[in-house]
């Protein structure tokens, strides 16, 4: 985990983000989530150097994608990433639409039962549409959902946000010592952990995404085959309008090799993604260092 940074470079970029979120605030829901999409697309990302990183890896993975669809994404995919920002700090708006966003896949009765039987569950998601609407989902139908985080290196930026996603529900772990115990706990008892997969872990298992390298945690599958938790891959797929959803839940990957899971996993996310590739976070730095090597 990143060390937080707390210095004048860092204040004032949290200055800068405040100000957006405060502009983009004060519009009704329906205007203010595209409103925050076209400013982190239009105004945000060819300075910040996102355009650059989602050709980038468009470039690495999809070497035959037409130079238009590069193009579109190049605005298409940091839009998301603004909506899906914004979304995350108008909690009343957003949680009311989750709370009748509908729920789809053969995930939904196994999670149902899960919850009925108090066994833990793995919601594993990415980076993808947006992965706080299934969490907000499921917590507005009743059930315990804790989210695993991985704080901002900025530590100005990672006060308000960290409330933000509270606002949505709890409890929260960061990623690392300080909520592991927290979480193992919360997990035993039997409730329910989202997580996301789709970072670059440095010493992780080498396994693939988009047919190339991509080192992934193992974590999700090994505390499901120590604690006989339930892996459900979930998303929040952003919908035409731009600001509804649809929770895709899918059905519980078997238990089998911490390494199988994991990649059946990835294999999952990518599905998802290939079918709305304007939806994943190309900024990522998913492939790294193999994507410089190569």
């Amino acid at each position: 985990m990143a060390k937080q940074r707390r210095g004048p470079p860092e204040f004032f970029e949290n200055l800068l983000v405040r100000a957006i979120l405060a502009g983009a605030l004060v519009l009704p829901y329906r205007w203010r989530v595209p409103f925050a999409g076209w400013v982190v697309a239009r105004l945000v990302a060819p300075v910040a150097g996102y355009d650059r990183r989602v050709r980038d890896n468009l470039a690495h993975v999809c070497p035959d994608l037409p130079r238009s669809e590069v193009r579109r994404l190049m605005r298409a995919v940091p839009d998301n990433f603004g909506r899906s920002v914004i979304e995350l700090y108008s909690a009343r708006d957003f949680v009311a639409r989750a709370a009748a966003t509908p729920m789809s896949g053969p995930g939904v009765a196994a999670l149902q039962e899960a919850h009925e039987a108090g066994r833990p569950v793995l919601l594993v998601t990415g980076h993808f549409g947006n992965y706080d609407a299934p969490r907000a989902a499921l917590i507005a139908r009743g059930y315990r959902v804790g989210g695993l985080y991985n704080p901002m290196r900025n530590g100005f930026f990672n006060d308000h946000y960290t409330r933000a996603m509270a606002t949505i529900g709890e409890p929260l772990f960061p990623r690392g010592r300080q909520g592991l115990g927290e979480m193992l706990r919360f997990l035993r008892s039997g409730g329910m952990l989202g997580i996301v997969i789709d970072q670059y872990m440095r010493h992780g298992a080498p396994l693939t995404f988009f047919g190339k390298t991509a080192p992934t945690a193992l974590s999700a599958a090994q505390m499901a085959l120590k604690y006989d938790a339930l892996v459900v891959p979930i998303y929040g797929v952003r919908q035409s309008d731009g600001v509804s959803f649809e929770i895709v839940a899918e059905a519980p990957v078997p238990h089998g090799t911490a390494k199988e899971m994991t990649q059946a996993l990835n294999d999952s996310l990518e599905a998802q993604v290939r079918r709305n590739m304007d939806q994943w976070l190309w900024i990522h730095r998913r492939w790294k260092p193999e994507r410089r090597s190569a």
